[in-house]
């Protein structure tokens, strides 16, 4: 299994920082505009400022398009955008229909849908890595859950988890596509083929308005250029360098961040139940990284020196 380096847990925790801020915009963005058109908009943004990004650095080294963006690039971005399509819409539709506290828990549960497919794919996951599962689990719960209600289930908390799963494939693909692969072109392509799918579906089943978009502009601009454009970047960077594991563990940090930017932005000040579930995160965390130093094997390399 892939080790991890100081560089993706860097990537990765500001991958969760940004998420994390970018959820309360995805808040506010929902309360004005559909689910469609949120998204549609957000990803085809990310898409087009990376794509510029590309094509600008493209041109200052001389290069040709087609050397940076290949035929092997393009499939995976494209299977990487199909999955992101189904799972940030399944998301986008949940608050139509269940709280934000809740939707944030069960999405959160991709760390747990990580190692459980990893095992499906014969990867070994040590003992003690799912004790740091299970304890970020009952973080989030403390965290993301008002006074442990969890007993009216509806069809918003379906999609939720639906989205969980979704999320947790695509942590794992991204795991096989980004070793070898430029970070920046396979998130590009990602949020053009998300972007572009979302579109269409929000002109068939919405009916966009432009009152509507300018009013959720702010919060359309952070998701697309920071969540979409930044993050999901630093996202497939990071775990060059991060097992999917660990990878899922750092980046559901996202949620501690999230309750600390609503306390922020929307003076939601984190209570003491809370803050305990953000403790129980951390400790996670640093007991995950612990785990893999110690059970680390050497590297060839360093065993023939």
């Amino acid at each position: 299994m892939r080790q991890t380096s100081a560089k993706g847990i860097i990537l990765l925790l500001l991958t969760a920082l940004i998420w994390g801020v970018s959820f309360v915009a995805q808040s506010v963005g929902a309360e004005v505009i559909g689910p469609f058109t949120y998204n549609g908009i957000r990803t085809l943004m990310g898409g087009v400022v990376l794509a510029f990004f590309i094509l600008v650095r493209t041109l200052i080294r001389k290069r040709r398009l087609r050397d940076v963006i290949d035929r092997d690039h393009l499939k995976k971005g494209i299977v990487l955008g199909l999955i992101f399509t189904v799972a940030s819409n399944f998301q986008q539709f949940a608050f139509e229909h269940s709280t934000a506290g809740k939707i944030a828990f069960i999405t959160a549960l991709y760390i747990f849908f990580v190692p459980i497919i990893g095992t499906f794919m014969r990867k070994k996951v040590h003992p003690l890595t799912w004790l740091c599962v299970a304890a970020s689990i009952t973080g989030l719960y403390l965290l993301s859950v008002k006074d442990g209600d969890l007993t009216s289930i509806n069809i918003g908390d379906v999609l939720a988890l639906i989205c969980a799963l979704c999320f947790a494939v695509h942590i794992i693909f991204i795991d096989r596509y980004s070793e070898g692969s430029d970070g920046i072109s396979l998130s590009a392509i990602q949020f053009l083929v998300a972007g572009s799918i979302t579109c269409v579906l929000m002109f068939i089943f919405e009916k966009p308005a432009v009152s509507g978009i300018c009013d959720a502009a702010v919060p359309l601009l952070y998701s697309g250029l920071m969540s979409c454009g930044v993050a999901y970047t630093f996202q497939i960077m990071g775990q060059k360098y991060t097992n999917p594991v660990v990878a899922s563990l750092l980046m559901s940090l996202e949620s501690v961040f999230a309750v600390l930017a609503a306390a922020l932005l929307l003076q939601e000040i984190p209570s003491l139940r809370e803050g305990i579930g953000c403790v129980i995160m951390f400790a996670a965390i640093i007991a995950s990284q612990v785990i893999e130093f110690i059970t680390k094997k050497p590297s060839h390399s360093q065993e023939s020196q």
